[in-house]
């Protein structure tokens, strides 16, 4: 079950590049041959470093069998194994997907915090990074979101790194791996789905042979670097622009561009926000609330009172009357 040695090299490579060799990881793997790739290479590159668990998301009549099948491969590995079940007090019956990632980062970041782990690592890889790029160009997102998947981050909801070791390597690689392994991997019928956008982006982009996943990844990564730079942008905005006085938050609206605005009031709203605290603004709501503010209207949004003019400002809004 042990990958060949240049595989186990290259993957050490890009793990040693998120995460010191001393942490201990705790890998989520479902079963599929993505994230069996994960569990061999990772017990192999840091033998004694690492953990896994499987969500057992409930729905599905097998899900738990697929659970069982990955704590056996753990078993032969000497991976220490731990099936986490989603209790739903309803299964969801719309937006299952996302209703499903949210509950899995949670049972995983539970987890972690209980094993003392150090990060959580996932397995998405190059293609997942490319269907992640055309879903939202798609939807027209901005320079933050065509960025992409980052490399390392921070679990949903927690203060946890969550690492991706495997954003350079192709499914066709992973699946690999597993074959050469001679271990048995899930087939989740979810895969095949056209229900689910990130299905049909996947089916359209095996049907466009003109397109190279490796370029629009390579094109995510230098969105990356552009995002971060605007960051670097708007933290001297802040700087210089921005004032806080006694809970209320004053920006000198200066001819900045666009987008370093965008930034400086989604930042302004995060750190007053007494509603939705850990969700970012989505880019509809930014939109609309820049609109407000450039003519000089009033909005409130996440209990933060907006005001536009020739200076933006940001208050806690009044409590709401009953």
């Amino acid at each position: 079950m042990v990958p060949n040695a240049a595989a186990i090299d290259r993957f050490s490579h890009d793990l040693a590049a998120l995460v010191a060799p001393s942490a201990r990881i705790g890998l989520a793997v479902s079963g599929g041959p993505d994230s069996i790739a994960l569990l061999l290479l990772a017990a192999a590159a840091r033998r004694g470093k690492v953990e896994a668990a499987t969500v057992d998301h409930a729905l599905r009549p097998e899900s738990l069998d697929e659970a069982r099948l990955v704590g056996g491969h753990c078993d032969r590995l000497s991976v220490g194994h731990r099936i986490l079940k989603v209790e739903w007090d309803q299964k969801p019956q719309t937006a299952i997907q996302e209703k499903a990632r949210l509950a899995r980062y949670s049972l995983l970041s539970a987890w972690a915090r209980e094993r003392n782990l150090d990060a959580v690592a996932t397995a998405h890889h190059l293609d997942d990074q490319a269907e992640t790029f055309v879903m939202r160009l798609n939807r027209g997102a901005g320079v933050r979101g065509l960025a992409g998947m980052r490399p390392s981050g921070t679990v949903p909801g927690g203060r946890l790194p969550l690492l991706r070791p495997l954003l350079g390597w192709r499914r066709a690689e992973l699946e690999a791996v597993c074959s050469a392994a001679g271990v048995d991997t899930v087939a989740d019928p979810s895969n095949d789905d056209d229900q689910f956008e990130r299905i049909r982006v996947r089916r359209a982009l095996a049907n466009a042979a003109w397109l190279d996943r490796t370029g629009v990844a390579a094109s995510a990564s230098n969105l990356r670097d552009a995002h971060a730079a605007l960051n670097w942008a708007a933290v001297r905005e802040w700087q210089y622009s921005v004032f806080e006085i006694e809970g209320e938050i004053l920006y000198r609206a200066t001819g900045a561009p666009s987008e370093i605005r965008r930034r400086i009031v989604a930042r302004a709203v995060a750190r007053l926000a007494t509603e939705g605290r850990g969700t970012e603004l989505r880019g509809r709501e930014l939109n609309q609330l820049l609109q407000e503010l450039g003519s000089g209207g009033k909005a409130t949004i996440r209990g933060v009172l907006c005001t536009g003019g020739s200076d933006w400002r940001f208050s806690a809004a009044p409590p709401r009357r009953r």
